[in-house]
């Protein structure tokens, strides 16, 4: 049975294509790729207010059991993208990352890779290890997320009680070039 897979990702990398070729290859073809959303659409949820493009993305998350964050150059900086991964957490989706700069854009040119979005975000445990709560690094600190609420954990209590964990503590990363993506992206998500 095909996994239903979300695609967290910035816009301008379906611009540039390196996105796409994730999400176009093999594995995707026939599968609905929740996490894209035509130009417009996008576009209007945005005009009309951050709940109603919350809305949007939870609807799009519903049926899924993985997500997939393509990491291009201003990914890690997206609030979008830091709400697609803490809300795929909090519905016990797996989490992974792919680094898709290796990949020829539009211009036919690569990139250096960009930050890891894991890096700079983390779960906060309560004492009781029942409650996690979204953490995100900005403006040089810590900060509770805005966007993504506390939540009771599924399987209690967590080893980490009290404790914040960065999530590049249980979120992978890969490389689409340098990782065999045509190859490997069926283990990734754990068909």
């Amino acid at each position: 049975m095909a996994k239903r897979v979300y695609f967290a990702f910035h816009y301008q990398d379906v611009i540039d294509f390196r996105a796409n070729v994730v999400r176009n290859h093999n594995f995707a073809e026939g599968v609905k790729a929740a996490g894209y959303y035509d130009h417009s659409i996008w576009e209007d949820a945005k005009k009309t207010s951050p709940s109603a493009l919350k809305k949007l993305i939870d609807a799009e998350l519903e049926y899924t059991s993985v997500t997939v964050v393509l990491i291009g150059s201003e990914t890690w900086a997206r609030r979008w993208v830091r709400y697609e991964i803490f809300e795929s957490l909090k519905r016990g989706n797996r989490v992974f990352g792919v680094h898709i700069n290796s990949i020829r854009g539009k211009d036919q040119q690569t990139k250096l890779s960009g930050p890891d979005p894991f890096n700079n975000l983390a779960i906060e445990f309560d004492a009781n290890g029942i409650t996690a709560r979204p953490v995100e690094w900005k403006n040089n600190g810590w900060f509770y997320s805005t966007d993504s609420d506390a939540y009771a954990l599924k399987s209690q209590p967590h080893p980490f009680k009290g404790q914040s964990k960065r999530l590049t503590e249980w979120c992978r990363t890969y490389d689409w070039v340098h990782g065999g993506g045509y190859e490997n992206f069926n283990s990734w998500v754990g068909a």
